[in-house]
């Protein structure tokens, strides 16, 4: 018997809803992060999945092909880089395009949050 059938009513719904979720704030994430300082991929990865609790689920099929758009947009740079007798890491490090293009995407979140925000209030006092 699949194991959807034996969760709770709705939790499915909700598991999708957070894919759906993290697919379209994970650009915002990625950025927001970098534009802290630089980080390699996996302790970005690492960073990410700490940070968003459960619901920021971001795998490494997820991450890396994003920091490649990123990269070839312009918004994030690459660079290899040794440290003592480590092995070379990728760093990733957020462009003056990319912050604008952060402010650009904080804007839209922040528009997105409040207009569901007042749809759910608005929506809670109709229902009283």
């Amino acid at each position: 018997m699949p194991e959807d059938t034996e969760a709770a009513p709705g939790s499915a719904t909700v598991a999708r809803l957070r894919r759906e979720l993290a697919r379209g704030t994970t650009e915002l994430a990625v950025l927001s992060v970098l534009d802290v300082r630089r980080r390699y991929g996996y302790e970005l990865l690492k960073l990410l999945r700490q940070a968003g609790e459960g619901v920021l689920e971001v795998k490494e099929g997820t991450l890396y092909p994003l920091l490649h758009r990123l990269e070839d947009a312009g918004h994030i740079l690459a660079t290899w880089e040794a440290e003592g007798r480590a092995r070379p890491r990728k760093y990733y490090v957020i462009t003056p395009d990319g912050r604008t293009y952060l402010a650009m995407l904080r804007a839209e979140w922040s528009g997105l949050v409040d207009a569901m925000r007042q749809l759910l209030d608005t929506l809670g006092e109709v229902q009283k």
